[in-house]
């Protein structure tokens, strides 16, 4: 069996490190991170030491040679590519410390694997980058030329969980097709067949219903309008769509546990727009159910936003005529990580070339 991994998720305000190995954790670890210890440049790679410093005071003890089997960083936006473990190359990093696709804190977690990897002479890889890109070809179409359709979703996620699912059916995943929701801060609702993604909203600036956050789809004409009428700026405007929408707009807040709070206390208007939320979610999977043509093996609730009990039975009700429903809570992130190395390590798939 191969030794532990060390897993490194860089996010917008925290680290999170983990040495997983082949039964599971062994160390986890969600380092926080000030504002004031985090470089204020523009570039978010520029993070680099203050990340580096908490991997290093976080696992000291497995940082030395023997200990581990390979690093492996989450996927930060690259190229378009099919989904898969990736070795890290010089390639890769270039393309994330100039933040050509995105300049996003998950940049760093293929320059922290690489540092580490490195120094201790190990293998080290990336999962399912945000950027797996398996369209079929007609889910590209817009309906303007000048405009193509984006594959971004939460591939890392929505693949674990499928996993998951697919297990518990007695199937391997490239027997399945299934249709995910994947719900958090952004919403991503995708036709998983035989384990690619074919089909999903773009959660970030793209289709889709909107979330805690972000706008998803909005009436074309209305948004030419805001575009035109002087009060904002490109930038302004792409903030306002990525983080200052939906629920925080609608309600001053994303956080779920504190709407459900309020609608406890008979605050209708919360109920309202979170309502209209899971309305719109629930459109979605249909959407997405009807593109498989009502052939697949079950619909699957994940992220963060699926350990609501009023949000799954909202939604089960809706939703609940096109077949079974699992619902796997949280992001496994970290999980999806180690077993795409192990994957990898143990010979049961080929590491990919970015």
């Amino acid at each position: 069996m191969p030794a532990p991994v060390l897993v490194i998720n860089p996010g917008s305000t925290s680290t999170k490190i983990a040495v997983w190995g082949t039964e599971g954790p062994l160390v986890q670890k969600n380092i926080q991170h000030a504002a004031a210890e985090l470089s204020q440049s523009p570039l978010l790679t520029d993070q680099m030491q203050v990340r580096l410093t908490a991997v290093q005071n976080g696992v000291t003890e497995w940082l030395a040679p023997g200990k581990l089997s390979a690093v492996v960083g989450r996927g930060g936006p690259l190229r378009p590519l099919e989904g898969g473990t990736y070795k890290i190359n010089e390639r890769m990093l270039a393309d994330l410390r100039s933040g050509k696709y995105s300049n996003h804190a998950s940049n760093l977690g293929a320059i922290l694997a690489d540092y580490f990897a490195r120094k201790l002479s190990l293998p080290c890889f990336v999962v399912d980058p945000v950027t797996v890109d398996e369209f079929i070809p007609l889910a590209r179409i817009s309906g303007v030329p000048e405009i193509q359709r984006k594959c971004r979703s939460h591939a890392l996620n929505i693949k674990a969980v499928a996993r998951e699912v697919a297990a518990k059916l007695g199937k391997k995943l490239e027997q399945t097709t299934f249709v995910v929701a994947h719900m958090g801060g952004g919403l991503s609702i995708c036709a998983l067949q035989g384990g690619r993604i074919i089909d999903v909203n773009d959660g970030l600036l793209g289709m889709g219903p909107f979330s805690p956050e972000r706008a998803g789809s909005l009436p074309i004409g209305a948004l030419v309008e805001l575009c035109y009428s002087g009060k904002y700026t490109k930038e302004n405007l792409l903030a306002k769509f990525s983080t200052g929408s939906g629920l925080m707009a609608y309600l001053g807040t994303s956080n779920c546990a504190d709407v459900e709070r309020d609608i406890e206390m008979g605050d209708g208007n919360a109920k309202q727009y979170y309502d209209a939320m899971h309305y719109q979610i629930a459109k979605e999977i249909g959407a997405i159910a009807a593109s498989l043509k009502g052939k697949f093996d079950a619909i699957i609730l994940t992220g963060g936003m699926a350990n609501s009990a009023y949000l799954v039975d909202t939604l089960k009700g809706y939703v609940s005529f096109l077949g079974k429903i699992f619902v796997i809570p949280g992001e496994k992130e970290m999980e999806a990580l180690a077993l795409g190395a192990f994957r990898v390590l143990e010979g049961k798939e080929q590491a990919k070339t970015y």
